[in-house]
Order: C-alpha cells, then structure tokens, then sequence
C-alpha cells in the first residue's frame, strides 16, 4: 500500500537518549520586518538579533528576547522547530505567523531532539542504504488553514558531507515504508549550539 502524502513539517518525537519529547520549547522573537510567513513544523535559524528596548509584541516584553525567521536549505545557524505561537488577541483563529507580522514563536530548540519528517520523493526516493547520511530539507509554502509547515527531506539531496539534517531511521509505524512519501526520523546536523561561532 502506498504511504499517504501528508506534509507538515518536522515534528518533535523524542531526545536521542529516548526520553519522550514532552513539549518542550523556548520563545523566540518574530519581527514584523520579516516578509515570510512561518508555520508550525518550520526550521527557523537565528536572526543576528533580538528584541529591542521597550518593545511588546502581543503584551510580552521581547526585549533582549533572540530573534528567529524561517530557514533554507543549506543554512546555518538553525535553532529549532516551531511547535506553536502565542496567540494574537486580535486573531485569535491563525493558526501561523503571518508575513510582516510581530509575533512570538515557541521553538523545540534542544540540539538532541529526533524529529519526524516526510520526504519530497521528487525526483527519487530515499533508499534503506542511505540511512546515516547527511541531507538538507526543502522549503514549500505552508498551509493557512491548518498552520502546518511545507518542508520536507529533499531527497536528492544527500550525501556525507555537510547538511542540515542526519537521516536516523524509518519511522518504525504500520503504514510507513520505504518509497515514495515516507517518514524518516532525522536531527538537526547544523544547529546554532553546534557551533562555538556566534551570528
């Protein structure tokens, strides 16, 4: 049977010790000067900034508060996974945030979280052989209506040298198997605390 194509994004599972991923995040800035709206299971990287004094974005003080927008394939510096927003009071049915809008992310940003993510299968499909190996992810425009994420393993797009993510496993589920559209488990390769370089 076909695996179902369902795209939203990097999902938390676990921590690479198997503790269970609880919900666990840190709130990080959005500012309205970004033009790219942001989706729940997007990757975000540090902005090279952060709050400013006195500033209040949806009645919370961000000052000093780090900065994040979404990231691309092949960046550096990525912080985490959104897994949520605090709500606007004046819209409180959106779901993501909005291009050019203030808002505060809650990020899953702990370097040793394993996350679930389907692949793009576009041009080929991840093979059993290729567990272990380093890939970078593609960014497609999310949904509005759910809030869910547009990215994906970029399938093609592997190798041993440096990426954004390390393909652990197969998501171990009845229903998932290897082929088109399946679930892998990956952690971020290219994470911000990785690395003793600031931005």
């Amino acid at each position: 049977m076909a695996n179902p194509n369902i795209v939203n994004g990097f999902k938390p599972v676990r921590h690479k010790d198997g503790t269970p991923y609880a919900g666990q995040h840190n709130l990080y800035y959005i500012p309205a000067a970004d033009g790219t709206a942001i989706f729940i299971g997007d990757i975000v990287k540090h902005a090279g900034t952060s709050g400013a004094a006195a500033t209040r974005v949806d009645g919370v003080d961000v000052e000093g508060m780090p900065a994040v927008i979404q990231a691309a394939a092949g960046d550096s510096a990525l912080v985490g996974v959104v897994v949520g927003f605090y709500p606007r009071p004046d819209a409180l049915g959106t779901r993501h945030r909005p291009a050019s809008t203030a808002m505060i992310a809650m990020v899953a940003d702990d370097r040793s979280l394993i996350f679930e993510v389907q692949e793009d299968s576009d041009t080929c499909t991840i093979s059993a052989a290729e567990v272990g190996l380093n890939f970078d992810f593609i960014v497609a425009a999310g949904d509005a209506d759910s809030g869910a994420s547009g990215m994906e393993i970029d399938s093609s797009a592997e190798g041993t040298t440096t990426a954004n993510l390390r393909l652990l496993r197969l998501v171990p589920r009845p229903g998932n198997a290897i082929g088109s559209n399946a679930r892998w488990e990956v952690m971020i390769l290219e994470h911000f605390d990785a690395t003793p370089t600031g931005v």
